[in-house]
């Protein structure tokens, strides 16, 4: 908004015959500015982390061999794309109010911010899934449930599944069936070059919101659960024995849980313990209660983390429809980025939080200084440590 001189310095410009003195920005060019970069900061920190994953994996060979580790760096993939092909055009979009790509690249644009976001929240429910069976599983149990070739349709499926709520419905226009007075609607008020509109019906809403959040929600609310229920009650048992004083070898195992896997060793290492003395049984013990504790600790800032950058969107994705479409594209924008957000906190949650990406996170930035590969080796006596695995998989994430 423009501003006007005062009076005296007017007159003062027109005696002088000089021009007026520019003036301050008016605020929607500050907000503008102020948008641009934050908008800028979320993008570029969300392809940092996201790339420095992949190549983390590219990089260290001890990654490799853990199939986990393929949920997170596929995950990283699809959080990569959201960032480089979602991401940049949807904050153009936002900083001008205008959309300068046409019609058909408008469909593709949104077919492709439903597939993408869709295939990072599936991954995240497979992260979760795989965590359960190594966790409250046996191991041999997990070696069953978690083959090579169950992995592969796993990734599959994250990716082909999100196709079916996409690209197909999108281009056919399934989701304007119903309502596309509405949508002209709102095309009027700009021309069609300069507006991308997206609205949905409400058989539409409620089949992508179902398959895209809310049923891998309830799979990772129930995977979540448990992890944290055989993590409180191995705590409690440690507990007991602390206050008892006793080995761990003098009590029963859990039920349904062999000692072995209980203790998350594997049975060579459960034969290597029960010779300890108990004063190493108990340290190991207190160890083990600590990881478990801090490892229920970080389940709940994942799902909190998750709950709260997708479930505004979604809630606000079904109940849309059946109010009218009077939701207010604010806060619809709102609600939308902060899903975005949690394409690039979920590196910092999944990857950042295990410490064998630390460590190669370490070596990539150092520009490959041997002191952190070292320090990151795989070792045997490493790899018993009651802190770094339960039946082959990370306990502390």
């Amino acid at each position: 908004m423009a501003t006007t001189s005062p009076p005296t310095s007017h007159l003062l410009d027109v005696i002088l015959n000089t021009e007026p003195a520019p003036q301050p920005p008016s605020l929607a060019s500050v907000e503008k500015i102020v948008l641009t970069i934050f908008l800028s900061i979320i993008i570029l920190m969300t392809v940092f982390g996201n790339l420095l994953v992949m190549v983390a994996l590219c990089k260290d060979r001890h990654l490799r061999k853990k199939k986990t580790n393929y949920f997170i760096v596929s995950l990283a993939f699809a959080d990569l794309l959201v960032a480089l092909v979602v991401m940049p055009f949807a904050a153009i979009e936002l900083t001008t109010g205008q959309w300068f790509y046409g019609e058909i690249f408008c469909l593709i644009r949104t077919s492709l911010d439903v597939l993408l976001t869709t295939a990072s929240i599936l991954h995240l429910c497979c992260i979760a899934l795989d965590r359960y069976y190594a966790i409250c599983c046996q191991p041999l149990v997990y070696r069953h449930k978690m083959t090579p070739v169950r992995v592969a349709v796993m990734l599959g499926g994250c990716w082909i599944i999100p196709s079916f709520i996409s690209f197909l419905p999108i281009m056919q226009s399934w989701n304007a069936i119903g309502i596309e007075d509405i949508i002209e609607e709102r095309r009027s008020v700009a021309s069609n070059d300069t507006s991308c509109v997206f609205l949905v019906n409400r058989p539409y809403a409620l089949v992508c919101s179902t398959v895209a959040f809310y049923v891998p929600l309830a799979l990772m609310l129930l995977a979540y659960q448990r992890i944290y229920v055989t993590a409180m009650s191995h705590a409690r048992q440690i507990e007991t024995l602390q206050r008892a004083g006793s080995a761990p070898s003098t009590t029963s195992p859990a039920p349904g849980l062999a000692p072995s896997s209980r203790e998350g060793y594997p049975p060579h290492a459960a034969a290597q313990t029960s010779s300890a003395s108990p004063n190493d049984k108990l340290h190991t013990s207190s160890s083990r209660m600590r990881v478990e504790t801090k490892a229920a600790k970080t389940l709940a800032v994942i799902m909190g983390c998750f709950c709260l950058c997708w479930a505004p969107f979604f809630i606000t994705n079904v109940v849309d429809p059946f109010i009218q479409y009077s939701v207010p594209w604010q806060l619809w924008t709102a609600w939308l980025w902060l899903g975005y957000i949690n394409s690039g906190l979920n590196p910092f949650l999944y990857a950042f939080l295990n410490r064998a990406f630390r460590r190669a996170f370490l070596v990539i930035l150092c520009c490959g200084d041997q002191r952190y590969a070292r320090q990151g080796s795989y070792s045997h006596a490493y790899s018993l440590r009651p802190c770094t695995s339960a039946n082959g998989t990370s306990v502390a994430l």
